[in-house]
């Protein structure tokens, strides 16, 4: 059994910008943070590369552990086929959170890590309760964990209060990372 480490909550980490002020939070909140970059929405493999790598600088700035999951754009045009179409913040969304909260999910029990949360909801364009709303089911949908461990739980932290998004931009101005101008899928940028 793997054991558990109360102070450490898995970060899924969208990108460099939206993960710089929420690693500052969580660490003023006690959290011990590892980031999990896990983007199979991202249209490019150059593209996935940028954000890694402004995340790498992110997560060396703040001194905190990364876990990087492979580029597998595929599983994430199987997983939304029939979606191609929808407008942004529609089911394709959704479904796009769903993916990358459900691998965070099972990263952080894979390692013993008994919370985990998302930079997604940082941002402006996205909805904080929709996304809580996917985190708390995907932590409820796992019942297959003997009784001795209890499923990692979704911590819903509105990244966005006290100047959050404000502040997380100011970071990354500093550093000098890559700054994206769209989601990362394909059809957001369509969308632009």
């Amino acid at each position: 059994m793997v054991q558990k480490n109360e102070n450490k909550i898995l970060l899924h980490a969208c990108c460099g910008i939206c993960s710089g002020y929420p690693i500052s939070l969580l660490k003023e909140l006690g959290y011990e943070p590892v980031v999990y970059f896990c983007n199979p929405n991202l249209d490019t493999q150059e593209e996935f590369d940028r954000r890694l790598e402004a995340q790498k600088n992110v997560c060396e700035f703040h001194n905190v552990e990364l876990i990087v999951e492979d580029y597998r754009h595929q599983d994430f045009l199987s997983y939304v086929s029939g979606l191609e179409k929808e407008p942004e913040k529609g089911k394709r969304c959704d479904k796009c959170i769903l993916l990358r909260l459900r691998q965070a999910f099972n990263k952080a029990k894979e390692l013993g890590i008994s919370k985990f949360t998302t930079s997604l909801v940082i941002s402006p364009h996205k909805s904080f309760e929709k996304i809580s709303e996917i985190g708390k089911s995907v932590a409820a949908e796992y019942n297959d964990t003997p009784p001795e461990y209890l499923p990692p739980e979704y911590l819903p932290l509105d990244f966005k209060k006290k100047d959050g998004f404000l502040k997380t931009n100011k970071l990354s101005r500093e550093l000098g990372i890559y700054r994206q101008n769209y989601c990362g899928c394909e059809f957001s940028r369509r969308a632009d």
